[in-house]
């Protein structure tokens, strides 16, 4: 057999190719490890947002259940230290509350006496975590029952509408139905989630015997239901302390003279809380 020669380019090309491919292979390799690590990233990133979302909601589910407890001073490091800069909130609408100490003083000294009833319980969450991982914004729709007993003596430091008509064991009786929206910024401090700014929106609040339109056409115009804190032991209602600056965004609290409106703003996805707005 006689055998052909080798032309020369052929020889140049399977050289070309012995040195090439082995380059080309490494540069996919770093192609396909780089895409991975940004993959990686990309998973933590959500993995970490999971996280912060069910720990947000966690804390305001806890606020809740110790408030429906009466253990408000368990409420208190739940809030963001002392001295962070903007924490504030708002329980209606004579204004906010920046002092952190007024804001605890809601969380001190509530008394739970025999036959109170507060039962509050959360809905609807609307959550955002920023994605930078240091802020969250949260908003739920709140419903529950508040309700007791009060000595007839007690009763004459209220309006009639706080009560139903007929006594239980001689004593005056108040049992509301309320409806509520809260609207929070929680921040990150130390790597556990806090509040930061609280906002309480009520919408509606209806004496058992009376529903809400009846209440808002005797109530709504009454001071007394609007800067009511609680009914301490004896009897004599608590008032909330003064406010320290105006309200801002002011709750739509139902009123037979006017509409509802989106007070309460649901949150939207945001970096960095510089590019939200304040609850």
């Amino acid at each position: 057999m006689i055998r052909k020669p080798v032309h020369a380019g052929f020889m140049v090309v399977v050289a070309t190719l012995a040195f090439s491919n082995p380059a080309s292979a490494k540069d996919d390799s770093a192609t396909q490890i780089a895409a991975l690590k940004a993959e990686m990233a990309q998973l933590r990133q959500v993995a970490q947002s999971t996280q912060d979302h069910a720990a947000v909601e966690n804390l305001f589910s806890r606020y809740m259940y110790l408030h429906n407890a009466f253990r408000d001073t368990d409420i208190i490091p739940l809030w963001a230290k002392k001295g962070t800069p903007g924490v504030r909130s708002q329980y209606s609408n004579l204004g906010v509350y920046t002092d952190w100490d007024k804001i605890m003083s809601y969380h001190q000294g509530r008394p739970a006496p025999v036959s109170k009833l507060v039962f509050h319980y959360i809905t609807t969450p609307m959550i955002e975590v920023a994605a930078d991982g240091q802020t969250a914004k949260g908003l739920w729709i709140v419903n529950g029952l508040e309700s007791g007993l009060v000595e007839p003596e007690h009763a004459k430091n209220m309006p009639a509408w706080m009560f139903e008509k007929d006594l239980v064991q001689g004593k005056k009786v108040w049992m509301h139905n309320v409806y509520l929206k809260y609207g929070i910024d929680f921040i990150k401090q130390d790597g556990q989630w806090k509040i930061w700014h609280f906002h309480c929106f009520e919408v509606a609040r209806a004496p058992y015997g009376m529903g809400w339109i009846p209440f808002a056409a005797a109530a709504q115009d009454d001071a007394f239901n609007v800067d009511l804190m609680y009914v301490g032991d004896d009897g004599k209602p608590v008032f909330m302390p003064k406010v320290d600056g105006p309200a801002t965004v002011l709750s739509n609290t139902y009123r037979t003279d006017t509409s509802q409106k989106l007070e309460a703003r649901p949150p939207e996805p945001y970096r960095t809380f510089s590019e939200t707005f304040e609850y």
